[in-house]
């Protein structure tokens, strides 16, 4: 560490209990001083300020920096750090940004106060802003932040400005409890807090400052007035500033270091790399404790290099965001999106679809949940018409669904899994039949789609494609989104994995799908006993590689080591197959595109978006008598259900106590122990992280010798939703 002697002039700033002492400034130049004066002099209304010399020797500080984004400033001040053109750090992109789309909008956030509106030039500034006012504060390159905070345009600048300065942060909702927020920040070696609003920081203060150690916190919203921290025990020592005064801070001191000829000298100046950890994002956990995901800045700047493919973006294109922004898909795709030139809103579930029909954005990017959603209002407007409406309606989506798919067919995108590629004669038949049907069914389909198509289309605001992640869509949804001509495409991902691995394009929306591997991304199939590559066709646990897959689970190389091996493969957990290259049949188009087919890892997820550990459930669930055995479902569903197998001679005693059935009864009807399961089930389980929805009953019990079970009595839990699956699709019609 390189040494200087200086006198310097040192502001001391002693703050009372609302502001904790700040740190000290140290500066030895007379022009810089005299512009961090006015800064001091702003903050001697949060505390007392001293002024006095001190001569003494002083040790540069370590300066961290994005090459791109403070180009101008390493330019001038390093003494070798390198700036550069090219992007090395997730920050770098906001340099481009600005000076390709200036003063185009770049994020319009109405529902926050005061409502926002920024440019790119204005979204750079405030990145810089906030990112020197962190420096200001005291933060370190390599310390961890924690953002507990909801979409808005102050979390994208928070985030992008601790990464700017070489910060780490870990990220979460502020809809998590206090425990699992706890958790993250104390697993995380986080030193200070960055919290949504006053509502928040109250509900988590008084555990935090009991429980854990916080240099300070910064509120993104909201007023400090509204803080209840009077009285409150722990709160000494810790300074609490709002989003504007970090702003400010790192405004003055910018302006400060440009001024200054000297001031470099005080500084070793390193610039961030693409290895180096961005941020942590801690997966979803209903049992045990989360995981953290170390993604690299080269992970995210993967994600942001190629999702054009994907999603052709171009300036000026609308997309409405409304996914919490630490999901690892939303913030790679706001990423992505705004290294493009687009204008992002910032909608909320209750705002949605009337933000749809006033922004009519070009793009959606959200969950299966969202479309769903969407669908089920489609449906719910034609079933309420008048029933001559209604009945013209639903038969024009009934022949819509059958033209594309016999267009599906002649064109030869109807996925099939057939690893033998069909005869020649057979493909040239059916490809002749399909193209006779669909003509004869093609006026129709353009008669529904002038008179009714065209209105719904609108009504949903959707102008170019919706992209769904985080969950399989619906196949009955993705059809008929197709049919009334809104392009969905779906894609595939995890946390693990930065998180986009494969997605459909509009070229080749190959449904029930997730569409090829994006570029530079590898997929195989493996046998799930002895871990060898089958060939296309066949089903077994996929794998992923590529440069978006994590650096690993932060401080848990056990963990990493059981998902990722030394060749850098991902096991994803799910159970998949590649669709076989075909040259004729109704397939031809579709080879190389990978098709999920359930998890082989306990972990469910919901078409929300949502991680479900069913342990938790089964295991309160199995301190009823009245179950003998359960398995949780729910894939890909909105909520969750049970497949159970009764405990009969008590569920029978339980319905004689309650005289649901007469005392000399010796049998009970389906119906009447559904129900009394049911209501187990809610007792039980009531105090977990989820509920259990519908229930499947099942008379005979899962044992060992039907394959169901495995020798040391543990329930092959793929097995049994095979073996039931068209009964648990029933529970979710």
């Amino acid at each position: 560490m390189a040494c200087v002697t200086t006198t310097s002039l040192i502001y001391s700033i002693s703050c009372d209990r609302r502001h904790a002492p700040a740190p000290r400034f140290l500066y030895n130049v007379k022009k810089y001083n005299r512009i961090l004066l006015k800064t001091c002099n702003r903050l001697s209304s949060m505390g007392g300020l001293r002024v006095y010399c001190e001569s003494k020797v002083e040790e540069k500080k370590v300066r961290k920096c994005s090459p791109c984004l403070e180009k101008a400033l390493l330019t001038s001040k390093s003494n070798g750090a390198l700036a550069s053109d090219e992007w090395i750090a997730v920050p770098d992109i906001w340099r481009t940004s600005a000076e390709k789309y200036g003063d185009r909008v770049a994020l319009v956030d109405p529902y926050h106060d005061p409502p926002t509106k920024l440019t790119y030039k204005e979204l750079e500034q405030e990145i810089l802003h906030f990112s020197e006012g962190l420096r200001v504060v005291g933060v370190k390159p390599n310390e961890k932040l924690a953002l507990f905070a909801d979409n808005s345009c102050r979390w994208l600048v928070a985030d992008q400005g601790m990464m700017a300065m070489g910060a780490i942060n870990t990220v979460r909702g502020s809809r998590s409890s206090v425990e699992e927020l706890l958790q993250i920040y104390n697993h995380s070696e986080s030193v200070a807090i960055v919290v949504d609003s006053p509502e928040l920081f109250n509900r988590i203060a008084e555990t935090f400052c009991s429980k854990a150690v916080i240099r300070f916190a910064i509120l993104l919203w909201g007023d400090k007035s509204c803080l209840a921290i009077n009285g409150m025990d722990g709160m000494d020592g810790i300074s609490i500033f709002n989003y504007k005064e970090i702003i400010d801070l790192g405004q003055e001191s910018r302006r400060a270091l440009f001024d200054s000829d000297c001031a470099g000298q005080h500084y070793m100046y390193e610039t961030i790399g693409s290895d180096d950890i961005a941020t942590i994002v801690y997966t979803s956990g209903t049992t045990g404790n989360p995981k953290g995901v170390m993604l690299t800045h080269k992970n995210l700047l993967h994600q942001i290099n190629n999702l054009w493919e994907v999603v052709p973006a171009l300036p000026g294109d609308r997309f409405l965001s409304m996914l919490p922004p630490w999901h690892a898909y939303e913030r790679a795709c706001e990423y992505f999106i705004l290294s493009r030139g687009v204008e992002q809103s910032y909608t909320t579930v209750r705002n949605l679809r009337e933000d749809l029909r006033h922004y009519q954005p070009h793009y959606m990017i959200s969950v299966p949940l969202v479309y769903e959603t969407l669908y089920r209002g489609i449906h719910k407007q034609i079933s309420t018409s008048s029933t001559i409406r209604k009945l013209v309606a639903l038969m024009f989506i009934k022949v819509s669904l059958a033209y594309m798919k016999l267009k599906k067919i002649y064109e030869g995108t109807y996925l099939a899994r057939i690893p033998k590629e069909p005869s020649y004669l057979v493909s040239m038949l059916d490809y002749l039949w399909a193209r006779i049907m669909a003509a004869i069914l093609l006026p129709m389909h353009m008669f529904a789609d002038k008179l009714v198509y065209r209105k719904i289309r609108p009504a949903i605001g959707i102008s170019k494609a919706g992209i769904s992640g985080g969950g399989s869509l619906p196949s009955y949804v993705d059809e008929f989104f197709e049919a009334i001509g809104l392009k969905v495409q779906n894609g595939y991902g995890m946390t693990e994995s930065s998180p986009v691995t494969a997605v459909r394009r509009l070229t080749c929306n190959v449904l029930g799908s997730i569409g090829h591997p994006i570029r530079h991304t590898e997929f195989k199939i493996v046998d799930a006993e002895s871990g060898e590559t089958l060939p296309d066709g066949s089903k077994g646990i996929v794998k992923v590689k590529g440069p978006q897959v994590m650096k690993g689970y932060y401080k848990n190389p056990m963990a990493t080591k059981q998902v990722l091996d030394e060749d850098g493969w991902l096991n994803t957990g799910d159970i998949g197959w590649i669709a076989p290259y075909h040259s004729v049949g109704r397939s031809r188009c579709c080879g190389g595109v990978i098709v999920l087919q359930g998890r082989a890892k306990d972990t469910i997820v919901l078409s929300t978006g949502e991680n479900v550990e069913p342990s938790e459930l089964e295991e309160a669930a199995m301190r009823s008598s009245l179950i003998q055995q359960i398995v949780v479902v729910g894939q890909d569903q909105r909520r969750l259900g049970a497949i159970v197998v009764p405990n009969k001679e008590e569920v029978l005693l339980a319905a004689k106590k309650l005289s649901i059935v007469d005392v000399n009864t010796s049998d009970l009807s389906k119906e009447k122990v559904a129900s009394l399961v049911d209501e187990e089930l809610r007792k039980w389980t009531s105090s977990c992280s989820f509920q259990i929805g519908p229930i499947l009953i099942v008379d005979e019990p899962l044992t060992i010798e039907d394959g169901l079970m495995t020798p040391t009595m543990k329930i092959r839990r793929d097995t049994v939703m095979e073996r039931y699956r068209e009964q648990i699709a029933n529970l979710y019609k």
